[in-house]
């Protein structure tokens, strides 16, 4: 019986103690001559993907025998960059401005480690190209003699891409355009290539959509046979309801923004005589329309993940499923997979159980609604949802005691609002406001994440591979300039003292309601690891759950969808679900997605903040210091909520050196410093679209005036009008963080 791949790769490696011929390896494996030309292409293919290196004599060795590393390339507009490993568990990798050879951004390369630091920052060299990240550009054409240039609009690509005469597809100057890579950059040749689409007009709002989608690799548009499969799906009938627990007379309701489509979760509460209560969350079942295997699951697994613009949304599912069948609208019938929780008077979790399921919601709440009856005791929104306020009541007591349980656990609970922009009737910034986090999102984020962490017991429990939701411990040497950065503050740590969640949040706890408070929590935040999907389950470090999955959002997450199928199976008591292998390609994949759409996320919040703040060149704004380089400062206005660049080079009092430990720029001279966290009062100097800057000037710190450059002929930006025009939907946004 032939191995499979994985189990091919593994003895490869195992075999791999010394670098060897193909030949070789062949005769050490014990390939038969009639299946050697098959082996043959699978060690090519896993040399293909940098799992084992062909080196100079054609011998194979291992990447990390040779202080070789495989990964992707993350560049800088600056021209250095970053190799992100393979590996989660390796540490990044710089690469100069040199050491990129042909290498461009995006592309998956083989770097060689030519020096380590004391600290484990290690610096290397580009030495093959694997994989080209991407063969079609993005950019703005500009014409020139001869032809032209498409000017990338993503600045991490630093190569302009030449467009020959008849090339050009008749694209406008400044047209917002995708080319396609024809030839790669060579040290001897720049990168050519062809125009293969006409975008429009780069600042018109549709066409600031097709940007962020070809600039990111967003799938936007969905193929025709997928559209085909979505649209064939009829509202369930009594007969889909079959085997299904009936839940239609229980008190259900979806609490979302005012502005969200799909409604994927469901909660509905019971208090009990025990002083307990009795939680259901129901979730839409996805599953059941999504089938593994057709090309609706094909689109899903390549998209893995909806993106949320202001304004717009890319779906993961077609708009027939997302906001219509799988959405669970109030007053119909819907096909759900719950999750039914007892818990005790202290929040304790008594008890799940999980069923396939049918609700009927009976109302589609808001957060602003549900606060305003729990918070503000409205009384016309009392009346208005009467036969619900008890159940609200019940709700908000529960999720309080189970927030009580998690934090004794150690939990980490940053609640940092985010910025909401609010857009008018042409897509235009009108306002950007903090986005409010009331009793009412906290609600919904602990019904969720009880859920979630049950859920990922239950699979565990039961001996079924799935995909976790992990979080590593912060790394070491981060963790080190943490303490050192506490020292600062006179909260002093014992060297042998380990840095948990639990003292994390005793930290927290120590600076809340205190000037240093914000401080403190985005040093702590710049020294956490990203959370990830894996098949190992190391649980999540930041919500102290040694269990925890994404079971709750299969509308908008692919590996939630796998997560009810595997429930499922559990539920039926009968079916296998994907190998290991299978899940771990799942994982890693919405993983890399995930960074993805946060990029492309937060990419187009900046433009709509640059956007806004052009007109308000020469405008005064108070801020705190959001984060210190060796090349300046970065304020996080306090109205409007944007960050803005100090650079050092605008600081004329003084030279300023770096702090690094202590998160300043010092001057030289005066001992003056700009901290991490310092309150200054700042001039808008200038606003940059394409790279999403605003440059500021110093004009008050300390309470006292800077000292700046004048400011003379500075031309004010007319501003546009604010009042008056009707306001376009506001941003579609995640009913819960990605935790």
């Amino acid at each position: 019986m032939p191995l499979s791949d994985s189990r091919f790769e593994e003895r490869l490696k195992a075999l791999l103690v010394n670098p060897l011929s193909m030949r070789e390896i062949l005769t050490r494996l014990k390939i038969p001559l009639a299946t050697r030309s098959v082996a043959r292409k699978r060690v090519r293919a896993i040399a293909e993907k940098g799992a084992v290196v062909r080196i100079k004599g054609g011998r194979y060795g291992l990447p990390e025998k040779m202080n070789l590393v495989t990964g992707s390339i993350q560049a800088h507009p600056d021209g250095f960059g970053f190799l992100i490993p393979d590996d989660p568990d390796e540490n990044d990798v710089f690469l100069g401005p040199r050491s990129f050879n042909d290498a461009m951004h995006g592309d998956k390369v083989i770097v060689r480690v030519e020096s380590t630091k004391p600290d484990g920052r290690r610096e290397g060299r580009v030495i093959r190209v694997l994989e080209r990240g991407s063969e079609t550009i993005a950019g703005a054409f500009e014409k020139a003699r001869g032809g032209g240039y498409v000017v990338p609009f993503d600045r991490r690509v630093t190569h302009d891409i030449f467009i020959a005469t008849g090339d050009s597809k008749r694209a406008k100057d400044g047209y917002a355009v995708i080319a396609q890579i024809t030839d790669f950059p060579t040290k001897a040749r720049r990168p050519q290539g062809k125009i293969v689409k006409v975008l429009g007009k780069k600042d018109d709002f549709n066409v600031e959509i097709e940007i962020s989608a070809a600039k990111f690799k967003l799938r936007k548009d969905f193929p025709q046979a997928v559209l085909r499969e979505a649209v064939k799906f009829a509202a369930p009938l009594e007969k889909d309801f079959k085997g299904r627990l009936d839940l239609r007379d229980k008190q259900v309701v979806t609490i979302d923004g005012e502005t969200a489509k799909d409604f994927d979760d469901a909660v509905d509460i019971e208090k009990l005589a025990n002083g307990g209560w009795r939680l259901g969350v129901h979730i839409a079942d996805v599953s059941h329309y999504v089938k593994e295997g057709a090309k609706l699951d094909v689109e899903a697994m390549a998209r893995a993940t909806s993106v949320y613009f202001p304004g717009a949304v890319i779906p993961m599912l077609p708009f027939e499923l997302s906001n219509d069948l799988c959405s669970l609208n109030p007053k119909v019938s819907r096909l759900t997979l719950s999750c039914v929780m007892t818990f005790s008077k202290a929040g304790v979790l008594k008890k799940s159980e999980y069923f396939e399921s049918v609700i009927c919601s009976a109302e589609r709440m808001t957060y602003t609604d549900v606060a305003a009856i729990l918070e503000k005791k409205d009384k016309a929104v009392i009346g208005k949802y009467k036969g619900l306020v008890k159940s609200f009541k019940e709700m908000e007591k529960l999720a309080a005691a189970i927030r009580k349980q998690r934090q004794k656990g150690g939990a980490i609970d940053f609640d940092l609002p985010e910025p909401e922009i609010i857009l008018d009737v042409t897509g235009r910034p009108e306002s950007i406001i903090l986005a409010e986090r009331n009793v009412a999102h906290r609600i919904i984020e602990e019904f969720m994440l009880a859920a979630n962490s049950s859920v990922a017991r239950y699979l565990e429990e039961t001996g079924s591979p799935a995909i976790y939701r992990v979080h590593d411990s912060p790394d070491p040497v981060k963790l080190e300039a943490f303490r050192e950065f506490l020292d600062a503050f006179g909260v002093r740590l014992k060297s042998h003292e380990k840095i948990t969640s639990k003292k994390m949040q005793e930290i927290l706890a120590h600076f809340a309601g205190r000037p240093e408070e914000k401080l403190v929590t985005h040093v702590l935040l710049r020294s956490m690891k990203q959370a990830r999907y894996s098949v190992d389950n190391i649980g999540h470090f930041g919500l102290a759950f040694d269990h925890y999955t994404h079971f709750t959002s299969p509308i908008r997450r692919y590996p939630d969808l796998v997560i009810h199928r595997l429930l499922k199976k559990r539920i039926r008591k009968k079916g296998k679900g994907p190998d290991e292998e299978t899940l771990a390609q799942v994982a890693n994949h919405a993983s890399k997605m995930e960074r993805n759409a946060d990029e492309a996320e937060r990419d187009m919040v900046k433009l709509r903040q640059t956007q806004y703040m052009a007109a308000h060149v020469g405008d005064e704004f108070d801020g705190i210091i959001s984060g210190v380089t060796a090349f300046g400062f970065f304020v996080e206005l306090q109205t409007p909520p944007v960050e803005g660049l100090v650079r050092v080079t605008a600081l004329f009092d003084d030279y300023y050196i770096y702090d690094e430990t202590r998160h300043s720029l010092v001057g030289e001279r005066s001992g003056k410093s700009f901290r991490l966290g310092d309150s200054v009062r700042v001039l808008v100097e200038n606003v940059l679209l394409e790279r999403r800057q605003i440059e500021l000037l110093l004009v008050v710190t300390g309470g006292k005036k800077a000292a700046r450059r004048p400011t003379t002929g500075r031309k004010k930006a007319s501003k546009a009008a604010k009042t008056g025009r009707p306001r376009r939907r506001g941003s579609p946004r995640r009913k819960t963080p990605r935790k």
